[in-house]
């Protein structure tokens, strides 16, 4: 049998959380919101995903706060308009599809907040433009030229960390079932871990155990209040020299799995513009590797991971417990039925999609899946 399409359950605090594949949407900013209100595209875009087939849904990075959003059009979840219209399209959408897992990714963007949109060009933005002050554990911009961002205080940090206490428990009570905490890509979490980042000389910066502070408190805050899945993302390199390593990430997976997490996902990079990143098929696959085998926590594994039978590979291989998938589902929202017709796979469909499938791909959707013709 196809380990892409065997089940996977996670032990958490509430119960078990079992997903019906082992398949993940990773999570992808789509820049729609208002006020950091989720609309009607949102509706639109998780209705469709949730249809896609795969075993766990994640929605896109959603900001704890409004100075945490990275754009002015990011998704949010602060207070209770922003959890109003989030639990509204989220549950109209959850209605269109079978039942399918929620995840959503908790973030704060940090000294990367305040940029335009990826097609404006990204750039951090001016107060004319729409844009506000941004914040990292140091006064040190993402790009020379960029504004530096205010350095956190012990009270800052403090705040923060409740913000995404707060944002985990309005999670919590719409029913969603996992939470993803945000420390990849160069985002605030990660920004804390990297001392390429984080120069800070209290307790939050300089070690190892300061840098990775600021993590774990979030963590064991959020652990105390979320009774479901709960894992992070990590970018496990900065591919810089004297940056964040996979050998950190491994020791920091070790600490979060002693603290009660399901799941780390390994990602990489964002931290930095001198980043040298060896793009190609699974050139982050071998980190996952790494973790998983370090740390002994389930390990998504993602990027440049398109087909099915390279996922199937990853999982037979051991490198990796899940396999998570962004743009791909993007281009094909179908994806995981595409991967169960040619690995022999079933998932879940509405009824008005059984007479989709071309005549080689029938059993798909399983034995139950049955319709009469006129």
């Amino acid at each position: 049998m196809s380990l892409l399409f065997t089940p996977f359950t996670f032990d958490t605090p509430s119960g078990s959380l079992t997903l019906s594949n082992r398949i993940v949407i990773a999570p992808m900013c789509q820049y729609s919101a208002r006020e950091g209100q989720a609309t009607d595209w949102h509706l639109f875009h998780w209705a469709n995903l949730l249809n896609s087939g795969a075993g766990l849904f994640t929605i896109e990075a959603t900001a704890v706060s409004p100075e945490g959003r990275i754009t002015p059009e990011c998704l949010g979840l602060w207070d209770d308009e922003t959890a109003l219209a989030l639990n509204n399209h989220l549950q109209r959408a959850r209605a269109l599809a079978p039942h399918m897992p929620v995840c959503i990714q908790l973030s704060h963007a940090g000294r990367k907040a305040s940029s335009a949109v990826p097609w404006r060009g990204g750039m951090l933005l001016s107060p004319a433009e729409g844009g506000w002050a941004t914040w990292g554990p140091s006064a040190l911009p993402h790009l020379p030229q960029e504004t530096a961002p205010h350095a956190l205080s012990l009270q800052d940090i403090k705040r923060i960390e409740q913000d995404f206490v707060d944002a985990a428990q309005r999670a919590q009570a719409m029913g969603i079932e996992a939470i993803e905490l945000h420390a990849a890509h160069g985002y605030l979490m990660h920004q804390f871990l990297s001392p390429l980042a984080n120069q800070r000389d209290d307790a939050y910066g300089g070690s190892f155990d300061n840098r990775i502070r600021f993590v774990m408190n979030v963590f064991g805050r959020v652990r105390q209040v979320f009774g479901g899945a709960l894992g992070v993302r990590i970018s496990a390199t900065d591919w810089v020299e004297g940056g964040w390593d996979v050998e950190q990430t491994s020791e920091l997976a070790r600490r979060l799995k002693a603290a009660g997490a399901q799941f780390v996902h390994i990602s990489s990079a964002g931290v930095s513009p001198q980043q040298k990143i060896p793009l190609g098929p699974e050139y982050q696959v071998p980190l996952a590797k790494t973790v998983k085998a370090e740390a002994g926590l389930p390990t998504m594994a993602v990027g440049l991971i398109t087909g099915a039978r390279q996922a199937e590979d990853i999982l037979q291989r051991g490198d990796a417990d899940l396999i998570a998938l962004a743009r791909a589902f993007l281009y094909q929202p179908r994806w995981g039925w595409m991967a169960a017709a040619e690995l022999g796979g079933h998932v879940q469909a509405m009824g008005q999609y059984w007479r989709s499938l071309p005549k080689d791909a029938g059993g798909v959707f399983g034995p139950d899946a049955r319709i009469g013709m006129r």
